[in-house]
């Protein structure tokens, strides 16, 4: 399995590019004096939006609302950032136009461990990561379910 590439750069305190490559310019701030987060990005401006999606709560759940990897918290984000793939796709969008993660999980010492480990898939540009928001909770709407994640996404006409 080839490695991916470091996902934890440098904060060296460059200042913020415009990223082209779409109709809708976005710039990735953050902003120097705070701590550079690997996992997100503390500030993202677009300009322009012409479509926003709004995304539910994805939860690890098979077509009967069942857990899926039952106690596998890395089996469980997965799952669900294989679902919230097809609903970006049913909306027209990619997790290149995601602008906003919130995760719920049961377990956050747990869940930074999946996603601090380095061979864990992410389906966006580790470079230029969405604002993102953890919140640890007692539970979910299933006892099987440990995450949870909702996003935001912004395309073009």
């Amino acid at each position: 399995m080839a490695r991916r590439p470091r996902r934890f750069p440098p904060n060296r305190g460059v200042p913020a590019k415009y990223i082209q490559g779409s109709a809708m310019p976005r710039q990735y701030i953050n902003p120097n004096g705070l701590f550079k987060h690997p996992n997100y990005t503390r500030v993202l401006t677009i300009e322009k939006p012409s479509k926003l999606i709004f995304i539910a709560g994805q939860t690890p759940a098979d077509a009967n609302y069942q857990p899926l990897h039952p106690g596998d918290m890395r089996g469980q984000y997965l799952a669900v950032l294989d679902g919230l793939t097809l609903q970006l796709k049913a909306a027209g969008a990619t997790w290149d136009d995601v602008v906003f993660r919130r995760m719920y999980v049961v377990g956050v010492p747990e869940f930074m461990k999946v996603i601090n480990d380095r061979t864990l898939p992410a389906p966006w540009d580790p470079a230029r990561p969405s604002p993102s928001t953890l919140i640890g909770v007692t539970a979910l709407s299933n006892p099987g379910f440990l995450v949870e994640v909702e996003i935001v996404a912004v395309v073009a006409d």
